[in-house]
């Protein structure tokens, strides 16, 4: 590649940023990435209609979030800013003025009202009202009415837009490095407006000159964009500028397979589809995803690395990524997977580093007059249970009885596991763990199961009610591996609350 590579992101400020957006962003930053390039952030605010406060904001933080921070943007100010449109809406009149003069686009002046009855008109003739070739001299714009009559309309400040004049009878060869040429015939194009009557380009205008302006070399965008491709190309075309290589990417599909994924889907199925919560709505962040995990899943929707690999840092994307390997389909969302990609970045993640994620909420399930569990403590706890959670949230419900003794028992295993001698059995555990000295799991677990061969006990006699005793269920890591961090006390104190509650 001769040309420097620099790719955007250009999102609307309308609301929080989809999952899917995202990936559009992370796709832009792996593409630039991996040639030595510039992403850049642009925020496409033309339409202040639809603005929302605090939306920028969300998005900026969201990408830092993820770690694809921009190399330009707002508040990060290149050579070719500023990157909000609505700071450089001065800009776009005179390109604008440019397509009219070299005849390649023109004033219409029909009402809301005309244009409407001719919609209507077509409608009850059952076709379809498209303004371009085959009823542009109909209508009142430019091409239909005298230079001295677009002059006085002009002059008297009658309302106006500017639109592109499609040409009649072409074939536009169009080429996307995912999809391979396209071919368009021009006679199905309508004439789209450019330039809006309250002095605001449309996003169509601002975009390509936008792009030309930041010297943006290549386009990689969502599918849905798929249908402005032929406008974009014959706009580059009427400035006689050399246009961007364009690459549109494929949709994220709901679970279930048809249709777009949406904000109604993670609602119902209980999944985040925003990066960081917004509103009601929970976000990735918010329900304890690691960045980095959320960056893997995304980069392989839609994108196959054409080998097995699933678990990829962002260094490896970025020497593995490339556009040849992006699917034309869509890409069903999975969200077990997305789980899945959790866990296996828990399990990678040093157990001082969850520990110290894991005590900062713990304080939220203590009482207050529950001891002080010192790092150390956590941290052997962390690496007992973290082979069972998916997320930093689930180390309470997999260990909180290494902070608090239970003081009910599952009822289903009480009716299971205790039996009429388990009392007399339990009591004869307690002087086994009173009469081992040095109290760690070894030892512990020679002493009992020593005890249970040579009284010819079934194991599954003693070490099923001392689990439900311990734990207050049949779940949990190694049995003796959590009597050695309890500590005898409290081991045995266990044993005795149970037999003072369940005989």
């Amino acid at each position: 590649m001769s040309q420097k590579v620099r790719v955007r992101f250009a999102p609307s400020p309308t609301g929080p940023l989809h999952i899917g957006g995202v990936r559009t962003a992370l796709f832009n930053y792996l593409f630039a990435k991996k040639h030595n390039g510039d992403f850049v952030l642009r925020i496409e605010d033309t339409d202040q209609n639809r603005y929302v406060e605090g939306a920028e904001d969300y998005i900026i933080e969201a990408l830092n979030w993820c770690g694809i921070p921009f190399d330009e943007g707002p508040g990060k100010e290149g050579s070719y800013g500023p990157y909000r449109q609505s700071e450089r809406k001065h800009l776009y009149k005179e390109y604008a003025m440019e397509l009219v003069e070299k005849g390649k686009a023109y004033y219409a002046f029909d009402t809301p009202e005309q244009l409407d009855f001719h919609r209507k008109d077509h409608e009850a003739k059952g076709k379809t009202f498209i303004y371009n070739w085959h009823n542009r001299l109909k209508l009142s714009n430019s091409l239909s009415l005298t230079q001295e009559d677009v002059e006085k309309k002009l002059q008297s400040g009658a309302d106006y837009v500017i639109r592109f004049k499609s040409p009649q009878d072409e074939e536009l060869k169009l080429n996307d490095m995912i999809r391979g040429e396209i071919k368009i015939d021009t006679n199905v194009l309508d004439d789209k407006i450019l330039f809006k009557s309250d002095g605001m380009p449309t996003y169509h205008l601002a975009n390509i000159v936008d792009d030309h302006l930041m010297k943006i070399s290549h386009v990689i965008r969502g599918e849905e964009w798929l249908p402005s491709l032929a406008l974009h190309q014959m706009l580059y075309d009427a400035f006689e500028w050399q246009a961007p290589q364009f690459a549109h990417l494929p949709l994220i599909m709901k679970p279930v397979g048809k249709g777009k994924l949406s904000k109604r889907d993670g609602e119902k199925g209980g999944f985040p589809v925003f990066p960081l919560s917004w509103k009601e709505s929970e976000g990735y962040r918010e329900a304890g995803y690691f960045p980095e995990a959320v960056v893997n899943f995304l980069a392989l929707l839609g994108w196959n690395p054409g080998t097995e690999q699933e678990l990829f840092s962002l260094n490896e994307l970025v020497d593995s990524f490339g556009l040849e390997r992006v699917n034309k389909s869509g890409a069903r969302f999975d969200p077990e997977k997305t789980k899945w990609y959790n866990h296996q970045y828990l399990q990678a993640k040093d157990n001082s580093e969850l520990t110290a994620l894991f005590a900062k909420g713990l304080s939220n399930h203590l009482s207050e007059d529950s001891p002080d569990f010192n790092l150390d403590y956590l941290e052997t706890v962390v690496s007992l249970i973290k082979e069972r959670a998916d997320f930093v949230k689930d180390f309470w419900d997999l260990g909180h009885y290494f902070f608090q003794a239970p003081s009910s028992y599952n009822e289903k295993a009480v009716k299971k596991q205790w039996k009429e001698d388990t009392p007399k059995l339990m009591e004869e555990v307690i002087k086994i763990l009173s009469d081992v000295q040095k109290f760690d799991s070894v030892t512990i677990e020679t002493a009992v199961k020593g005890w249970i061969t040579s009284n010819v006990l079934g194991f599954g006699k003693i070490m099923g009610p001392l689990r439900l005793i311990i734990v207050g269920d049949m779940k949990g890591p190694h049995l003796f591996d959590i009597l050695e961090l309890l500590g005898k006390e409290e081991a045995i104190g266990r044993i005795q609350y149970a037999l003072a509650n369940l005989s």
